[in-house]
């Protein structure tokens, strides 16, 4: 398979290394830093797929850029989900493929599907309170996490009490508490708790390196070519 890089940061990297491993090819690297090179430049018949790990100020341009390409695009990029209709309904319009996830570990994506279920079973039996608390490392820009902002909104949908989210901590019970940490070289720690008068239940993931997000974005850029629409890790996972 070839692929595009869009992004030569820690993950662009990291990707590279086990693309290479898994026996495919890095056909292209745009990069503002590492490059002169462009979307543009890049066709269907010289890439398979594109993997985007950028900024959230230019997520969105990649991505309009590979579906008007004609180009598959797998878009890890978080912080820009404010246009992310746009982007179906551009997907839609030239039948393009997109795949979207906030957090591409299988770890994270199993911890998304236990954290909805759990919200409505909390709500069910009541007395309990729910706060997500993120971690990440200190070049992070956008917050919340993207990560945090998924459990948030499936939180808010399991859980009915919570009608919305705050990044900060809660000034009313009807406001879900979303609390971001950035300290060192954390990877990525999330945290949703439950607390009641009697006890507190906590469902973490904590991730340990970047091979994780890496290894999900390549298994959705293997799965991705061939496909027509805008796809998640629910539909690679089957959850």
């Amino acid at each position: 398979m070839k692929i595009l890089l869009i992004g030569y940061g820690k993950m662009g990297q990291t990707i590279a290394a086990l693309a290479a491993a898994r026996g495919h090819e890095i056909a292209g690297i745009v990069d503002l830093h590492a490059t002169q090179l462009s979307i543009g430049d890049f066709t269907p018949a010289q890439v398979d797929v594109a993997i985007e790990f950028t900024h959230p100020d230019s997520a969105f341009d990649n991505v309009m850029a590979c579906l008007r390409q004609g180009i598959p695009v797998v878009c890890g990029s978080t912080g820009w989900l404010h246009h992310f209709e746009e982007a179906q309904q551009l997907a839609a319009e030239v039948g393009g493929s997109l795949f979207y996830a906030s957090n591409y570990s299988v770890g994270v994506n199993l911890f998304f599907h236990f954290n909805e279920y759990l919200a409505a079973k909390m709500h069910q039996f009541g007395g309990y309170d729910v706060a997500v608390r993120e971690i990440h490392h200190t070049q992070k820009i956008d917050q919340p996490s993207g990560t945090a902002l998924t459990a948030a909104e499936a939180i808010i949908r399991h859980f009915p009490s919570k009608t919305t989210w705050r990044n900060a901590p809660a000034e009313t019970p009807a406001e879900l508490a979303v609390i971001s940490e950035r300290a060192g070289d954390v990877v990525g720690t999330h945290i949703v708790t439950y607390s009641s008068a009697v006890d507190r239940l906590e469902l973490t993931h904590e991730a340990h390196s970047r091979e994780g997000f890496a290894v999900g974005a390549l298994l959705a850029a293997e799965w991705l070519p061939g496909r027509v629409g805008v796809f998640g890790m629910k539909e690679l996972l089957d959850l």
